[in-house]
C-alpha cells in the first residue's frame, strides 16, 4: 500500500457516509495513516467544502492525491448521494481542491479491499470453520444503509465488487417478518433490505412491529432501541432487534450463496459492532445457515464481525495505491 512515489505524498483518505465524512492522510511512504477527524456532512456544502475545512484543520503539507469511500453507487464522474444531499462532479472537486488524482470508490468496496489487511485481534468469528484460501469472500454491514461488497480471486490477488446489494427485496421467513415487511410496505414500495436492516431501517421495523402487535408507535430512535435491546428494559425492542439480527442472517446468507464465499463473511458498520455479544446470542447465525439443502454448506462458512476502528481508510489507501500505479 505505500510502494508509491515519493512526489504522491501525503495521500488524502476519506469515507464518507449518509452522516459522518471521515479524513486522514497517510504524510510519507510507508507511513501511518494519522491525523483522522470526522466531521458532520450536514455542515458542509459538499465533499470539496468539508476536505478544505480538514486540511485547514490538520495542516502540514497538501495533497494532491487522495482516494475517497462514500456511500453511494459509482457511475462515472457524478455522484448524487442516495442517503444524503451531496450532489457532484468528481472531476470538479478534484479541480477545486488542485488535485492530480482523485479516486472515489463505494464504502463497501473501500470495506472489501481492507480485508486481507485486518489483523485477526480485530474481528470477532461468529460460528462457521476456517476461512479457505483462495476464495471468494463477502463483506456486508448495516449503518445509514445497508453496504455489500465482496472480493474475488484473481491472479493479479483479490479484486473488488461494486454492487448495491443493500437494495435487493426483503422477504419475510415467518409471519411476523411478513407482516412487518407488509407493513413497512405502505410508506416504500419496495421495501429493500436496506429499509430494514439500517439506523433508519430498524426505526422503521420497530414503529411496524408494533403496529402489527396492536401497540402504541414507540417513538424511539435507532440507539433507544439498541439500548431497550441491550439492557433488556424494552420488550418489543429486544424483539425488534433480534428481528433485525434475523434479518441480517438471511441477507449475509444468501450473499454467502451467491459468492460462494468460502474465504469467510465479514460484517463491517456502525451497528452490529456495538452489539457485542448479544449479536452472538440473536437469531443472526441460525438464520444465516437456513438454506434448506444448503445448510451443510453454509454451516462451515465463518462470519466475522469487524472491529476495527477505521478499516475503510485502509482500503482507500489501497485504491488510491493501484489508480497511482495505473497512470
Amino acid at each position: 500500500m505505500s510502494s508509491g512515489a515519493a512526489s504522491t505524498y501525503p495521500r488524502l483518505l476519506g469515507d464518507i457516509g449518509g452522516t459522518n465524512a471521515r479524513f486522514a492522510l497517510i504524510r510519507s511512504e510507508g507511513g501511518p495513516i494519522e491525523d483522522i477527524r470526522t466531521l458532520p456532512g450536514a455542515n458542509y456544502a459538499g465533499p470539496a467544502e468539508a476536505i478544505e475545512a480538514y486540511l485547514a484543520e490538520v495542516g502540514g503539507d497538501r495533497p494532491t492525491s487522495g482516494a475517497i469511500g462514500i456511500a453511494n453507487p459509482i457511475d462515472g464522474d457524478r455522484i448524487k448521494m442516495t442517503n444524503h444531499t451531496w450532489a457532484f462532479s468528481i472531476d470538479a472537486v478534484r479541480q477545486q481542491l488542485g488535485f492530480t488524482r482523485l479516486v472515489f470508490i463505494n464504502d463497501f468496496t473501500a470495506l472489501a479491499l481492507s480485508l486481507p489487511f485486518l489483523p485477526d485481534n480485530e474481528l470477532h468469528q461468529v460460528g462457521g470453520g476456517k476461512r479457505e484460501e483462495n476464495r471468494a469472500i463477502a463483506v456486508l454491514g448495516p449503518g445509514t444503509g445497508l453496504g455489500v461488497s465482496g472480493l474475488v480471486p484473481s491472479a493479479e490477488g483479490y479484486l473488488p465488487l461494486e454492487g448495491e446489494g443493500g437494495h435487493v427485496t426483503m422477504v419475510g421467513t415467518n409471519a411476523e417478518e411478513t407482516a412487518v415487511i407488509a407493513k413497512a410496505r405502505e410508506t416504500f414500495p419496495h421495501v429493500s433490505a436496506e429499509r430494514l436492516i439500517s439506523g433508519p431501517g430498524l426505526v422503521t421495523l420497530h414503529e411496524s412491529l408494533a403496529t402489527v402487535r396492536g401497540l402504541p408507535s414507540p417513538g424511539l430512535d435507532a440507539p433507544a432501541i439498541t439500548n431497550g435491546a441491550l439492557d433488556g428494559s424494552n420488550a418489543l425492542a429486544l424483539d425488534s432487534v433480534n428481528m433485525f439480527c434475523g434479518m441480517l442472517g438471511t441477507i449475509a446468507g444468501n450473499l454467502a450463496l451467491t459468492l460462494g464465499a468460502k474465504g469467510g463473511v465479514f460484517i463491517g458498520g456502525g451497528i452490529i459492532p456495538r452489539l457485542g455479544d448479544f449479536f452472538d446470542r440473536s437469531p443472526f447465525r441460525s438464520r444465516f445457515e437456513d438454506k434448506g439443502r444448503f445448510r451443510p454448506y453454509l454451516e462451515t462458512v465463518p462470519v466475522f464481525v469487524i472491529h476495527s476502528a477505521y478499516p475503510a481508510f485502509t482500503g482507500a489507501a489501497v485504491a488510491l495505491e493501484r489508480a497511482l500505479a495505473q497512470h
